[in-house]
């Protein structure tokens, strides 16, 4: 292995002539591309190319945004003290670091204390992982080729990275959004995503029966919601998608027919990139899947986080064209005999990690995993949703009609919290990249009804939200701009929530501009003025002012909103909407 390093660069590769590589970079604004020419007689193998490498005074107390290889993983803080989702990269996925620096994956985003922000990202990711690595003195692009061949005399065309220290945040994002949209068109999906999903109702115990009871319940209560989203638990292992549980005795073509029968559309959770070790899948085509060193199926708990049920998983390797195939033949049945065009794909991750080997070395593993991502999305046909879920973000590009954008809602005031930020830190993605999903809606405190000691039916309260934290979560929703799914069991469901979700659904697909990092102002064009939405993160009151002029009333009662300033509550949130 040689190290080829320049003052701005340095490449590390395998079997090459000394002197023989070159970075050419090529500049167009704030965009740059690169390519590393092999002038030598002999092929190479690049393992990686750290295209830029800078130093940076910025003070320690800089803060940050960074995103993750992984859906779930982000980061924010300063450059001296990182703080970051629960589910990282690095400890949670266990992928591999560059001592001595912080790494994030594609975007790195830099708000110093005087001056514009600055905004490093790649732009695409068309073949190779990208990462952005940090510490006190340095910044560095670095692009991670695995070990890719260059013939002799040949060339190797990298990824494309942007870097603007000119204008505000938003703008900056735009510009970044529009060059990432260009360089992978979005799939297209133009109709509304809103209804129901089944999970944090029932977990993967969910039953036909519940599926059927809470569809046709929720037609009748919120007619304005349009989906039934079958989640985790209808399957009878992990990777027999098309092999129904015995909680589903009807199977899932005759519920989805039934579902259409009430008006509504059918939704499917699929997760195409695993499968447990019981599962026909499985035992019929081990050869199908991500190998260890030996030539044995790779065990994900052997590499990285093993999964959260029926763990541990293998990874589909579709660099395989008999896996893609397979891929191909379960999304045409789910569409052609289920009647199925929404797909939401998890832990789709698992088909882009950098562990163990591929069958086909030729294939990145992006390539791999986009040669899969394109199978399924022409066995599940034109006009397709497809929804990105646990993915690796910016491989995705292009794939995905529509993208998760944090983590798993829970009721409790930490998750609430925690997935606003993840969610507004993505907002710029919001009908640029793909359609942001914010997760569910849920407006109401979950119980159980069980059998109490004496025989009798006792309900059990799960969760203990306040009015104040639910009014945050609403405004959440809606300052997301993407999809809207509720997930309440429609039984418990009130009135009063759901005048909410008719409120939401008249905003579907705004997304709240933010002008500060810590999001307690945003603010979306209304048919009759600007959405005011004003967040109060802390746990204590917090005043805001309101705009100098105009009619004030509350968005959600339409009640008029007097006097020149705003006090929230700790844990809340008012959306004002402000005419004139």
């Amino acid at each position: 292995m040689f190290l080829f390093e320049k003052k701005s660069f340095r490449i590390t590769a395998a079997g090459v002539e000394p002197d023989a590589l070159e970075l050419i970079e090529t500049c167009n604004g704030a965009f740059r591309s690169f390519r590393i020419v092999n002038r030598g007689d002999k092929p190479c193998r690049i393992r990686e190319a750290v295209v830029l490498s800078l130093p940076h005074t910025f003070p320690a107390d800089t803060r940050i945004y960074g995103e993750g290889f992984n859906m779930l993983s982000q980061y924010w803080g300063t450059l001296e003290e990182i703080e970051s989702t629960a589910y990282t990269d690095r400890d949670h996925y266990r992928l591999p670091v560059c001592k001595g620096f912080f790494t994030c994956y594609n975007l790195l985003h830099l708000f110093p204390s005087a001056g514009s922000p600055v905004l490093g990202g790649f732009s695409s990711c068309r073949r190779f992982t990208n990462e952005i690595r940090f510490n006190r003195e340095r910044i560095e692009f670095a692009v991670d080729c695995e070990g890719t061949e260059i013939p002799a005399h040949g060339s190797l065309e990298l990824e494309e990275l942007y870097l603007s220290r000119t204008g505000g945040r938003e703008e900056q994002l735009a510009e970044f959004a529009a060059r990432l949209a260009a360089n992978h068109p979005p799939l297209p999906y133009s109709e509304p995503v809103t209804g129901w999903c089944s999970w944090y109702c029932y977990g993967p115990e969910v039953t036909e029966s519940d599926i059927l009871r809470s569809a046709g319940l929720m037609k009748a209560k919120f007619p304005e919601l349009r989906f039934i989203q079958i989640d985790d638990g209808y399957q009878a292992h992990m990777g027999d998608w098309l092999i129904p549980h015995p909680n589903f005795p009807s199977g899932v073509a005759p519920l989805c027919r039934r579902i259409a029968e009430l008006g509504l559309e059918s939704a499917i959770w699929v997760a195409p990139f695993i499968a447990e070790e019981n599962s026909e899948l499985f035992r019929k085509h081990p050869d199908w899947f991500v190998m260890d060193e030996s030539g044995a199926p790779l065990r994900s708990d052997r590499c990285s986080f093993g999964g959260w049920r029926c763990a541990p998983w293998y990874m589909l390797d579709a660099s395989v064209s008999a896996a893609c195939d397979y891929l191909r033949t379960v999304f045409r049945t789910m569409r052609r005999e289920w009647n199925c065009r929404y797909f939401k794909l998890d832990a789709t991750v698992w088909g882009c990690l950098p562990f163990g080997v591929r069958h086909d070395r030729s294939l990145t593993r992006v390539e791999a995993f986009r040669r899969g991502m394109e199978a399924l999305t022409e066995g599940a046909g034109a006009g397709s949703l497809i929804l990105g879920c646990n993915a690796p973000m910016w491989p995705s590009l292009g794939t995905c009609s529509a993208m998760r954008v944090t983590g798993d809602i829970s009721r409790t005031w930490k998750h609430f919290k925690a997935l606003a930020r993840e969610c507004f830190s993505r907002n710029w993605q919001n009908g640029k990249l793909w359609i942001n999903d914010p997760d569910c809606l849920v407006l109401e405190n979950l119980s159980k009804t069980v059998v109490g000691p004496g025989g009798e039916l006792v309900d059990v309260p799960q969760s203990s939200l306040s009015e104040n934290e639910f009014s945050f979560h609403r405004a959440h929703i809606l300052a997301s701009g993407g999809m809207l799914l509720s997930s309440d069991i429609p039984e418990q469901v009130s009135a009063e929530s759901a005048a909410v979700i008719r409120k939401l659904v008249s905003m579907y697909g705004r997304a709240a501009a933010f002008s500060d990092p810590g999001f307690r102002h945003g603010t979306i064009p209304h048919p009759e003025g600007t959405l005011h939405c004003y967040f109060n993160w802390n746990d204590s009151g917090r005043m805001y002012a309101f705009p100098p002029s105009g009619v004030w009333t509350d968005f959600w009662t339409g009640e008029a909103v007097c006097g020149d300033a705003l006090t929230l509550p700790p844990r809340s949130a008012r959306v004002i909407l402000v005419r004139g």
